[in-house]
């Protein structure tokens, strides 16, 4: 029969020297500071692979965008008019990238965000934009050198073509004379 170790060395009850404080036999001692066994005390996150967040796109004519084009845009917008109805897609983004633009007729290229059905948005290049997933899941957009250029939130300036500019959960990419895409997370 096997006995604690008894006390008797400096540092209390069954500490010898080098040995950490705690009891015999891995029972600590009352009082005494001890980490706890890996799995209890502590929580600890689940150690799953993590799965990359689900994000999808909204794609709809926008008033307020269009306004503020109308204003910042020539003579030769004068004759757009916003649809009076178009009702909004919703599309999850899956893939690497998602391609914004128009159906070219003449080729048959249709990308995946295709804003040549009707009403279709004259303003739209027929290789407009890319979304690009980024190594965490979110994504990015990425103007391809689009004749009216892509803004996002609202922004008055367009984003420098083929620079990525990374995407929040809420974002609206502006393309075209009216169109919105506004990303979401979840």
């Amino acid at each position: 029969m096997l006995s604690p170790p008894t006390s008797g060395a400096p540092g209390g009850p069954g500490q010898g020297p080098g040995q950490a404080q705690g009891g015999g036999y891995g029972y600590p001692q009352p009082g005494a500071t001890q980490a706890p066994p890996p799995g209890q005390g502590f929580p600890q996150q689940p150690q799953r692979p993590q799965q990359p967040a689900t994000w999808s796109a909204t794609i709809g004519p926008d008033r307020e965008y269009f306004m503020a084009m109308m204003q910042r845009s020539g003579p030769e917008a004068a004759g757009l008019n916003l649809p009076a109805y178009s009702p909004e897609q919703q599309r999850t983004l899956t893939g690497n990238q998602i391609t914004i633009g128009r159906r070219r007729h003449s080729t048959g290229d249709t990308p995946d965000i295709d804003l040549a059905v009707p009403p279709e948005d004259p303003g739209v290049s027929h290789q407009h934009a890319v979304l690009v997933q980024q190594p965490d899941g979110s994504w990015a957009v990425v103007d391809q050198n689009s004749t009216n250029g892509t803004t996002v939130n609202g922004g008055e300036e367009p984003i420098q073509p083929f620079v990525p500019v990374p995407l929040q959960d809420g974002d609206r990419v502006h393309v075209g004379a009216w169109t919105t895409i506004t990303v979401r997370r979840g």
